[in-house]
């Protein structure tokens, strides 16, 4: 298994955001807004992690959470947490409880080393692997996960290629992208992103043929393991990942500041 600290780190590195303010305590993240991801704190040094001073205590946390929401205020976006299920959070989440911050979106982590890789059963014949993302791949990516127009798929685009990755696409018989994932390659560790399938091709064996093809990849250059990110609601997802050899190990949350609402008009 990862040492959690790490493992937050290499997901840091794979989702890189647009601007990124180090505040030697947290990480504030911004992208335009587009993904939770990369526009949300990650609060990496809290209360009782192993070798750091932290925060202080709750009023230290407060202070922290006000800077923040003063940042993310000045991008004209919503101040949001990534928080992990750890016993570090505890404090964070007390004070963001206090302020009424909202849950969402609760995602596992999975993680996977190289013992026992075998080729999945559907094989990854016929996919094709590339450096960068091609139109075609970008776009069916989008259609199933994007939120937003042109503008904010070029700042996709921009997040997506901040780390050095490999990006997957198999076709079906008529030549119609069917499925495309990514895989991140980040100091010995490979994160698997953006699986989708467009909705017509769905049940068909082709999220199996790319998760291979980037497995197979991953083998290819002595990576040390993999780990993925999957909704929790996701059943579907997280027994193709179990089959896949993935376990999980760990979760985390996003956590959002109410909205503000505007003075009535009276």
């Amino acid at each position: 298994m990862l040492e959690q600290a790490f493992l937050e780190t290499l997901m840091d590195r794979a989702w890189p955001a647009v601007e990124r303010n180090d505040t030697g305590e947290w990480v504030l993240r911004a992208s335009s807004g587009v993904t939770q991801r990369a526009n949300s704190v990650w609060p990496r040094n809290l209360p009782g992690a192993a070798g750091t001073a932290g925060l202080g205590g709750t009023e230290d946390i407060a202070r922290s959470v006000s800077s923040a929401s003063a940042w993310y205020r000045q991008r004209r976006l919503p101040l949001i947490f990534q928080i992990f299920d750890d016993s570090r959070s505890a404090g964070l989440n007390a004070v963001l409880d206090g302020q009424r911050f909202t849950r969402q979106s609760e995602t596992l982590i999975m993680v996977r080393g190289m013992d026992a890789l075998e080729t999945l059963s559907a094989g990854p014949r016929g996919v094709e692997v590339s450096d960068t993302p091609t139109d075609e791949w970008l776009r069916l990516w989008w259609s199933v996960d994007g939120r937003g127009g042109e503008v904010e798929l070029e700042v996709a685009r921009t997040i997506l290629t901040g780390c050095k990755s490999l990006y997957a696409l198999v076709r079906d018989d008529d030549g119609v992208p069917a499925a495309v994932g990514r895989l991140a390659l980040v100091d010995g560790w490979g994160g698997l992103y953006t699986m989708a399938t467009s909705v017509t091709h769905r049940r068909r064996g082709y999220a199996t043929m790319v998760l291979s093809a980037l497995l197979e990849q991953g083998a290819a250059r002595n990576l040390q393991g993999f780990w993925l990110l999957v909704t929790a609601s996701n059943r579907g997802a997280q027994a193709l990942y179990s089959r896949a050899g993935f376990v999980e190990q760990g979760s985390y949350l996003y956590r959002q500041a109410p909205l503000r609402r505007a003075p009535g008009g009276c």
